[in-house]
């Protein structure tokens, strides 16, 4: 399945303008962590090079990220994008209804069904994930909103003690 998976990312791929989203540090081609850690970390050391300045920072970690996509905005996304119908058909009938049991040992649960999110260990939750996040954008200039896999950091460069940008930021 990952083989077909792969094949189905290809024309998704190809939909993605270059400026999907240049604060998105991962399941991107040459990003990665450092890259993440070095664009915070030179935002906010500039910015406190300059007199009554200071930075705030939040950090949020999406937990079961891949596991709460709303399969009917992402398919809604998709589309936007203009993803083919039958393309966005079958990623929907790909994720719904999808069988799950938990093996402990020997033991095995009962099979229960799945119809939100994208599984774990899936080919296409990663970019299914950033299609839903890139529309996480600074409001503010001031702002800069740091994204590496599920966890989200918001840097806010502040001046003179005038915090509202970030305040409306994290609203």
């Amino acid at each position: 399945m990952k083989c077909f998976e792969r094949l189905v990312m290809r024309p998704i791929k190809n939909l993605l303008p270059p400026s999907l989203d240049p604060m998105q540090f991962d399941y991107r081609p040459n990003r990665s962590t450092d890259n993440a850690i070095s664009t915070t970390l030179h935002l906010a050391l500039t910015h406190l090079d300059n007199k009554d300045t200071c930075v705030q920072m939040l950090v949020i970690d999406f937990s079961s990220a891949f596991n709460t996509i709303n399969l009917q905005y992402l398919i809604k996304k998709l589309s936007l994008l203009g993803t083919n119908t039958s393309l966005c058909n079958w990623i929907l009938d790909f994720l719904t209804g999808r069988p799950q049991s938990v093996r402990i040992m020997n033991s095995i649960s009962s099979t229960t069904t799945l119809s939100t999110g994208s599984p774990h260990g899936c080919v296409l939750s990663p970019l299914l994930f950033i299609l839903l996040t890139h529309v996480c954008a600074a409001m503010h200039s001031s702002n800069n909103i740091i994204k590496f896999a599920n966890d989200m950091t918001v840097v806010d460069l502040i001046s003179k003690n005038d915090e509202s940008a970030y305040r409306e930021e994290v609203q």
